[in-house]
């Protein structure tokens, strides 16, 4: 066990930087071969032994031994005993989460479009919500309430109808917090199934378990494996990697914060990266002895001190610009700002999957009750994707009524450029639409 922290300092200035820097950064993005070839193992089985195949899985890897995948079923009744059996006070941060998170993604719903070009032509979209999504929720060594409420409410808020949770009871303990979550954000049903089996179940579907459009939710190696391999047969949200928060601090940010802010993310896992940019080296070396001095009473503090001495870092800047650039080529998942005046930094953020403004803003707050799903991008994917949203649960399709007129101009264009394709059966289809054309000019 690590009993003393071991945190890496950088200094932009240092010849060495860039080489540390790009270690930092230096992600295993390739697959787990492992974990593949298991998922694709247990894949194969769920297609072609459907329930059996799933209750097996279940009993191997969870203790769960029942005569019917029914039984391992819970309906909406009871999702509100649950809610019934937490405690005030758990009902309340669960009933004030889920408002927020509601209030904020209503801000998100789309609507349908049209416009009528001089022609007459009436161009297009309609939204739509997908018909059945799955929602997959951890449920190993901890349990993530907290994870239903980011992923289901934007589900129905988007008008999904159909919600279905699978979520791992092992040894049969059921979690009433994930239940009770399940009540206040709507979810439809739920099986205590969870690995690549739950995937497997909700991609090609089973005698019990209806096949969903989408799977939303993160998972262990083995779910990320079975995601990556169903894509295709259905949507999924992303392929999840370990959280990360960078934060940019001035000489103003108080140290202990700051510290608190590294260690809440450092203490996900060892693979989870926490790092500090600031052109103060006087607030480094605070928050450093901070968390040298509250490291010793963390529970996790095994788990802390390894994440921080294999990805954590200080790193001194030569000011707060240089920072903001650096933390672009990081694209974090979380980036937070605690400097006085975080809204003139905005602009300058290109890569980010959630900002969080100002030092009373860190990114736990995010995580349960801001209101933002907290199903963010990683692994630098932020460059080039988005936070989990309404729009996820939502199809676009394009609206084309041309007009009589409209066809006629639009035929011509659309018979020239078939023609130079190839497409001689596109040209035909085309200038049948115009009026007195020989359809043997087409051949």
């Amino acid at each position: 066990m690590k009993d003393s922290l071991e945190l890496a300092r950088l200094d932009t200035r240092s010849a060495d930087f860039e080489a540390r820097f790009g270690a930092l950064l230096a992600r295993d993005l390739g697959e787990d071969s492992a974990a593949e070839r298991g998922a694709r193992d247990i894949i194969a089985a769920v297609r072609s032994g459907g329930d059996a195949a799933v209750l097996e899985f279940t009993a191997r890897f969870d203790g769960v031994q029942v005569p019917s995948l029914k039984d391992l079923y819970l309906d909406r009744d009871d999702f509100a005993a649950a809610f019934a059996r937490v405690g005030r006070e758990e009902r309340h941060a669960l009933s004030t989460a889920a408002g927020r998170i509601s209030e904020y993604h209503g801000h998100q719903q789309g609507a349908d479009w049209s416009y009528t070009d001089a022609a007459g032509n009436r161009l297009g979209q309609r939204i739509s919500p997908l018909d059945r999504v799955g929602l997959y929720v951890p449920g190993g060594q901890a349990a993530y309430p907290s994870t239903v409420l980011m992923t289901a409410i934007p589900a129905k808020t988007a008008g999904v109808p159909a919600l279905l949770m699978t979520v791992p009871t092992p040894g049969g303990r059921r979690n009433d917090l994930v239940l009770a979550a399940a009540h206040l954000a709507g979810v439809d049903g739920a099986f205590c199934i969870g690995g690549a089996q739950a995937i497997a179940a909700l991609a090609y579907g089973t005698e019990s378990v209806e096949r969903v459009d989408k799977i939303v939710g993160p998972g262990g190696a083995y779910v990320a494996a079975a995601k990556r391999q169903v894509y295709g047969a259905v949507g999924i949200d992303l392929i999840a990697g370990p959280s990360e928060v960078l934060v940019i601090a001035d000489a103003n940010a108080p140290a202990q914060w700051l510290a608190w802010d590294l260690f809440s993310q450092a203490e996900h896992d060892a693979a989870a990266q926490a790092l500090l940019l600031s052109p103060d080296a006087d607030l480094l070396d605070s928050v450093e002895s901070a968390m040298r001095q509250l490291l010793a009473s963390q529970p996790r503090r095994d788990v802390i001190a390894r994440s921080l001495a294999d990805r954590g870092a200080l790193i001194l800047t030569r000011d707060i610009s240089e920072a903001l650039v650096l933390a672009n080529r990081v694209a974090p998942e979380h980036l937070q700002l605690c400097v006085d005046d975080p809204e003139s930094l905005l602009p300058r953020v290109r890569h980010a999957g959630a900002i969080f403004l100002g030092a009373h803003s860190p990114e736990v707050m995010g995580d349960y009750a801001a209101g933002p799903s907290h199903v963010l991008p990683t692994a630098g994917t932020a460059r080039f994707s988005s936070p989990l949203g309404v729009y996820d649960f939502q199809k676009r399709s394009s609206v084309i009524h041309l007009s009589a007129t409209g066809a006629q101009s639009l035929a011509r264009v659309s018979a020239v450029l078939a023609t130079g394709e190839g497409l001689h059966a596109h040209a035909g289809s085309a200038a049948a639409r115009i009026s007195g054309f020989d359809h043997n000019q087409s051949e």
